[in-house]
């Protein structure tokens, strides 16, 4: 093996290192590798910089517009409205699942489940439910929607970019459409009569009053119309009357060392816990002020929208205090309450360290929503005064996603054509704002594709690619294509739990084509697997996007995913090496 195939191995070994531990950004990794095959002469310049002209980069930079014109336009509202009549939760997870699956054929898969986390967790604080038991199906339901169509998810993109340079023909808009369907009923129906018992009753059982998202920790401060003043908090018996609990008592930057018993004074700032109407009807009966910020209290100028955040995974807020996430020059925003399950709070609101899941209560300009919904620090869990969208707009934006769809699938345009044109139509109808469409795109995951494409050629030019091709076929030995198809499969589940979808269909489809040539069979049926095992990724909160958003959110241990996803996945594995030598033969 040549020293060009030994220094991709180790480029590739460390890719997947710094993928699993997080410890760097995903695009930040790829530009790594880009950097240090083009450092080691494995790539030229011009075989580096390939990667961001490819069709597939170019596609999915225009597709996260068209996703962004859906759900700035409101399109997707009359929905959720009529999800929202559900009380029955086991109802709700099945109507969602229906609902997010057609839709993840065409529409980006973290923007759905961004949009309907909000309503699965009031559905579920409503009907006491414990989130867990909705959201990890949801997920998965994205997923399995993503890879129907050839633009439901990214990796499907790159999958098909990927099988053209290696000299097969484009795939269509709904070639995986047949297999992609049976699939997801059947994970549908697994996940509502198997997978729903394997998911957990309860998060954190040993502290149920740590689950509800409403159990805000806040600061109050005593005025001088306030009815606690002169008493202690022991006699003002707040449980009892308010259904709120006292934590601490402050006193400038002093603790009061007994809270209870201490006399409360103007100035004074309470430490409490609590539902929010809770706390808003103590703060208006006993005559106190929200103590983080009072200028939003006294009601002047524009109007305010009660939001919760929730700290996004990968959110470069976590590790900051409230004072450094720049939410009040950025959005005229205040937080006035946060939340941390299982755990109970006892420091001030501006001492406290963020962490990936905190749930923050903001007070912010309607004006700033729509920044705010599209910033990817935080992801809008619920708000108290809904934004009014203009219904003409959501009918443009779905009549755009649906001529784009129509458009590339009778192939009179080219995908990347037919979608940027769908985005510069809904810009031109108002679908979204000028600059919305630049902080709407995902442009780690658009890094990432470009920067990660030329790992594809090193493999090949290096020689590691029929390398590795030889070491799989002595492990399928004389068993034939189906066993091989067996090996790329399982081999693309498991790297994509390590690194992702992306990377590892950059990974597999030179692989996969071939193993395919040297057994002299068609070489589709093989990408195909690797597009299927890549974009159904569903073992791990860290293998897919929409994992990792409900894996805070719900509460879920990392061992959830694993009952819950693993049994899928060997599913999902059975029902393609059945379907796809039926839909993609071996010999034409």
């Amino acid at each position: 093996m040549s020293w060009q195939a030994w220094a991709t191995v180790a480029v590739i070994v460390a890719a997947m290192g710094l993928f699993a531990s997080e410890k760097l950004r995903i695009d930040l990794v790829a530009l790594l590798v880009l950097a240090a095959l083009v450092i080691l002469g494995i790539v030229s310049p011009v075989e580096a910089l390939s990667g961001f002209s490819n069709e597939a980069t170019v596609t999915v930079a225009a597709m996260f517009a068209l996703s962004l014109g859906i759900e700035r336009s409101g399109a997707l509202e009359p929905l959720t409205r009529q999800l929202m009549r559900i009380k029955r939760p086991w109802v709700l997870t099945l109507a969602l699942m229906l609902a997010i699956a057609p839709l993840g054929a065409f529409i980006k898969n973290i923007a759905l489940v961004a949009t309907f986390l909000p309503l699965a967790l009031r559905v579920c604080q409503r009907t006491r439910t414990s989130p867990a038991r909705v959201l990890m199906p949801m997920a998965y339901a994205a997923q399995m929607g993503g890879v129907c169509t050839l633009i439901g998810t990214s990796s499907n993109l790159l999958a098909d970019s990927l099988a053209q340079k290696h000299g097969m023909p484009a795939f269509g808009v709904f070639e995986f459409t047949r297999m992609g369907v049976v699939l997801a009923v059947v994970g549908i129906v697994y996940l509502m009569l198997i997978g729903r018992w394997l998911l957990p009753r309860q998060v954190d059982a040993q502290a149920p009053e740590q689950e509800d998202i409403g159990k805000y920790v806040t600061e109050l401060e005593v005025t001088e119309q306030s009815s606690l003043l002169g008493s202690s908090i022991a006699d003002a018996r707040l449980g009892e009357r308010f259904g709120i609990y006292p934590l601490e008592l402050l006193r400038g930057e002093k603790r009061m060392w007994s809270p209870r018993s201490q006399e409360i004074a103007v100035g004074d700032v309470l430490l409490i816990r609590g539902d929010w109407e809770k706390i808003e009807d103590f703060q208006r009966r006993a005559g106190l002020r929200n103590a983080p910020d009072s200028r939003y209290v006294q009601g002047a100028g524009h109007p305010r929208v009660m939001v919760e955040l929730m700290i996004a995974p990968a959110s470069p807020m976590e590790g900051r205090r409230l004072e450094e996430t720049g939410l009040n020059w950025r959005y005229d925003a205040v937080a006035l309450a946060i939340h941390r399950r299982g755990q109970l709070l006892r420091d001030k609101l501006s001492d406290v360290s963020l962490a990936v899941g905190d749930v923050l209560l903001v007070l912010v300009d309607e004006k700033a929503m729509s920044n705010l919904r599209n910033d990817e620090a935080f992801v809008v869990l619920s708000e108290r005064e809904e934004s009014h969208r203009t219904s003409r707009k959501a009918w443009y934006a779905a009549a755009i996603m649906a001529a784009v769809v129509i458009v590339s699938g009778m192939h009179w345009l080219p995908i990347p054509v037919a979608a940027i044109s769908g985005a510069i139509a809904m810009a031109m109808t108002g679908c979204f704002g000028r600059k919305d469409v630049y902080e709407g795109i995902d442009w780690k995951i658009i890094i990432l594709l470009g920067a990660i494409l030329p790992l594809g050629i090193a493999i090949e030019k290096s020689g590691l690619s029929q390398i590795l091709v030889h070491l799989g076929l002595d492990l399928v030995g004389p068993h034939g294509p189906l066993a091989a198809l067996l090996m790329v499969y399982l081999l693309t589940a498991l790297l994509t739990e390590l690194m992702g979808h992306n990377p590892s269909v950059v990974l597999m489809v030179g692989i996969a084509a071939s193993v395919a040539h040297a057994m002299h069979v068609d070489p589709r049926p093989f990408v195909v697997a690797v597009a299927f095992a890549a974009a159904t990724s569903f073992a791990t909160p860290v293998g897919y996007p929409t994992n990792t958003m409900v894996y805070y959110a719900g509460g879920y241990r990392f061992t959830d995913f694993m009952k819950v996803g693993i049994p899928l996945i060997l599913i999902f594995c059975a029902l393609s090496m059945w379907l796809i030598p039926v839909f993609w033969p071996f010999h034409p």
